[in-house]
């Protein structure tokens, strides 16, 4: 055996302990099983269904007979993606509708709005999914840091935009994904764009930390209309989602293997987004987060009621709107 050979397999086996040590392998998810006319006159919307869990939850959704609302900014994957769910789904399915959005643009989602308001007559379910993970700094059409701009503030607008269809369409569900990287994050009021000082990994913490505290107060304000809303941690999953984080050549192989062994398939990864989306279990349960189909316990940042309403408030400026989702 070469020396060559013999280096290659201990760095190997090296990156392969490490790996084990940084993502312990978790537990296979069970798969959801539902009665095939759940979702049977439903309308959802799923953010970023082109790819990645977005993708894996609509056809799952379309298994269910939803009329599935595919909001993405890249038309062409979109189509490829609902070629494959509705070939996957079967001759039993639901319907499958391709809207462009993107989220880093205002603009975009606020004619998206417009367009499901003249379409639609209610919303039975909107699922937050679209995200970005440490991307290098750029600002979306508005002017806000990108991950912040579409992880939170372009969910934040679309919600609002929509919450009178949600509300006739009651009981109805919000279902925000979220990360469990906010514990690594907090909400930095005094530069929320980031232009002292740009670290992307805090950044993307910074937006799923968003996330929690935005499902915190819109839940507050949302009691008594019949519009849940709850977050979830997926856990790591094989997306393209981490495509902006650079891995040295030799180390992608491993890293590849060390996927398929340690990380969720998209499948799994939709499985509790599926669940709030679905389950009678959480019919009426509101301002939650959840982690592989169960309540979740959160740190005390994500759960701070003073944060959540300085946020709601700096946030609806940032996009330009009331305080209130009534308006006042």
């Amino acid at each position: 055996m070469s020396a060559a050979v013999v280096v290659a397999a201990v760095v190997g086996g090296g990156v392969l302990l490490l790996m084990r040590r940084l993502f312990p392998r978790q537990k296979a998810m069970k798969l959801l099983r539902y009665p095939a006319d759940t979702m049977r006159g439903k309308t959802v919307i799923v953010t970023g269904a082109n790819c990645g869990i977005g993708k894996a939850l609509a056809g799952e959704l379309l298994k269910l007979h939803a009329r599935v609302i595919m909001a993405c900014r890249d038309q062409r994957s979109a189509e490829e993606a609902a070629k494959d769910i509705k070939k996957q789904a079967g001759p039993e399915q639901g319907e499958v509708v391709i809207k462009h959005l993107d989220l880093a643009s205002l603009r975009s989602v606020r004619q998206f709005c417009e367009e499901i308001k003249k379409e639609e007559s209610g919303i039975d379910v909107l699922i937050n999914n679209a995200g970005l993970y440490q991307c290098p700094y750029t600002k979306t059409e508005d002017g806000f840091e990108m991950q912040l701009g579409v992880n939170h503030l372009g969910h934040f607008l679309l919600t609002h935009l929509l919450l009178d269809l949600l509300k006739t369409s009651a009981p109805s569900r919000i279902v925000i994904v979220s990360s469990k990287l906010y514990k690594y994050g907090h909400i930095n009021f005094d530069d929320l764009n980031s232009e002292n000082n740009y670290d992307k990994a805090f950044c993307y913490s910074q937006s799923k930390l968003a996330n929690l505290l935005f499902t915190l107060e819109l839940a507050r304000q949302l009691e008594g209309t019949g519009v849940t809303v709850n977050a979830l941690t997926p856990g790591i999953v094989r997306t393209r989602l981490g495509r902006h984080v650079q891995i040295p050549l030799l180390a992608k192989p491993l890293f590849y293997l060390a996927s398929l062994l340690f990380f969720k398939s998209p499948l799994e990864g939709a499985q509790t987004p599926l669940y709030l989306a679905c389950s009678p279990e959480v019919e009426g349960v509101s301002g939650k987060c959840f982690a592989n189909c169960e309540e979740e316990e959160l740190m005390a940042k994500a759960t701070d009621d003073q944060a959540a309403k300085k946020l709601w408030d700096i946030s609806r400026r940032m996009v330009g709107l009331a305080r209130t989702v009534d308006g006042t």
